[in-house]
């Protein structure tokens, strides 16, 4: 609704600026004096000026709503968010977190919002994306994308539409819970193919600041690989095994917990991150709004007031003449 609403006060306001008349008495309440002196416009109507106050004054209120409701709900999310860490951590310690891993199936799963109006987080994951893209390209390599947001949609259907996967949006419809970020990962780990899931994500730290962020996980198989290798998986060998169940299956059930994981807290940061940045930019708006109306004020003023000593100077004539 909001949305709504702030689109059909900019189309109200951006109406009279792209209309083909040669001089537009909207330009001259703008425009400096000696613009105005150029064009040729010596005064400007009262009336178009308090319709573009109005209309400022109407975005200003929408805007200052649109910044309340954010705070609100990053105030709910931010909880989350913050028990959601220690969901994750664990696994980071056991299984490792390897973006320079080399495998040939890479898979990038892109989480971002399903609205705007929130500053640049978006831009920012497609961004990190792509350059993912390109790294872990070659000949014997493939990169395909999963999507979450659908932002991040809109932006790679352009020129990767060929490497999407799977789409996923309305994340945020009803209320984050874990139980719904697990059947997404589930869908993912069944319909997708991967030797390592990259989880690009921007991560919450203040209100106005957010750092883009990447998860790595990785397959069974390559988990047991690297472990047999040496290196930071190394102490998987170290660990005993108790039950019937083999390391193989262990690892299995490990990974895709780690992933529904690791996504859930992606998601939970991501919103966070999306709440806060679209707190500043409606701050800015509602700032820059009352910026617009304090110079539509001062224009008002001056017209009114112009208008005004026009009118005394015509009766002052007026009456001199009759006297004469």
């Amino acid at each position: 609704m909001a949305m709504a609403a702030l689109r059909r006060e900019g189309r109200r306001i951006a109406a009279p600026i792209i209309s083909p008349r040669p001089i537009n008495p909207l330009r001259s309440s703008i425009v400096p004096s000696e613009d105005q002196s150029f064009l040729g416009v010596r005064s400007v109507s009262t009336q178009i000026v308090r319709n573009r106050m109005k209309s400022v004054k109407n975005i200003q209120k929408i805007t200052k709503a649109m910044k309340m409701v954010a705070a609100s709900k990053l105030r709910a999310v931010q909880r989350k968010t913050e028990n959601s860490r220690a969901l994750w951590q664990p696994f980071t310690a056991l299984l490792g977190d390897l973006p320079s891993v080399d495998v040939k199936k890479n898979v990038i799963v892109t989480i971002s919002s399903d609205k705007g109006l929130c500053g640049g987080i978006n831009s920012t994951s497609v961004k990190i994306s792509r350059a993912l893209t390109k790294i872990n390209s070659g000949p014997d390599k493939e990169c395909k994308y999963v999507i979450l947001g659908e932002k991040a949609k809109a932006q790679l259907v352009r020129d990767s539409k060929k490497n999407i996967e799977l789409c996923m949006t309305d994340l945020q419809k009803n209320p984050l819970n874990y139980t719904q970020v697990a059947v997404l990962a589930d869908d993912i780990l069944k319909n997708v193919e991967y030797d390592a899931l990259r989880i690009v994500y921007n991560k919450f730290q203040s209100v106005v600041q957010f750092i883009p962020s990447i998860s790595t996980v990785l397959s069974p198989e390559v988990v047991e690989k690297e472990a047999e290798a040496g290196g930071s998986l190394g102490e998987l060998d170290s660990y005993e095994i108790e039950g019937a169940e083999t390391k193989s299956e262990i690892l299995q059930n490990l990974t895709e917990f780690q992933f529904s994981c690791v996504m859930f807290n992606a998601v939970l940061e991501n919103a966070c991150s999306e709440q806060g940045a679209r707190m500043s930019a409606m701050d800015s708006s509602s700032r820059n709004a009352g910026d617009v109306l304090d110079r539509l004020t001062l224009t008002y003023n001056r017209t009114r007031q112009a208008t005004i000593t026009t009118e005394l100077i015509e009766i002052i004539s007026g009456a001199s003449a009759l006297e004469g």
